[in-house]
């Protein structure tokens, strides 16, 4: 399975989606994660290793707790991918502006 596929079958899972949104805003332990989502742990627990094991996440080790922080590099992959798409939205965007703008005159 290739590199890309990974990552769009790791954030196809909205309960993953959900915690990379909450560590985007900043570094979680377990236990905030599973305040803050309704996960239980062990729930909360398997979406971080598959997290950490496709690099979508980091852990750092501090007393008894494990911290765990985004990583960027499968997000930058996805955006590379999307970058295409994104500047034939532009122009497609840009096109119904000019029409409305015509439209409007």
């Amino acid at each position: 399975m290739n590199r890309l596929q990974v990552v769009f079958d790791v954030v196809a899972e909205p309960r993953r989606r959900d915690i990379l949104d909450r560590l985007c805003a900043a570094p979680l332990t377990v236990g905030e994660i599973v305040e803050t989502t309704g996960l239980s742990q062990p729930g909360a627990s398997k979406h971080l290793r598959i997290l950490r094991d496709s690099g979508f996440v980091a852990v750092e080790k501090r007393g008894k707790q494990r911290v765990y922080s985004l990583a960027a590099d499968p997000l930058m992959q996805l955006d590379a991918w999307l970058a295409g798409y994104r500047a034939r939205w532009s122009l497609t965007l840009d096109a119904l502006g000019s029409h409305l703008q015509q439209e409007e005159t």
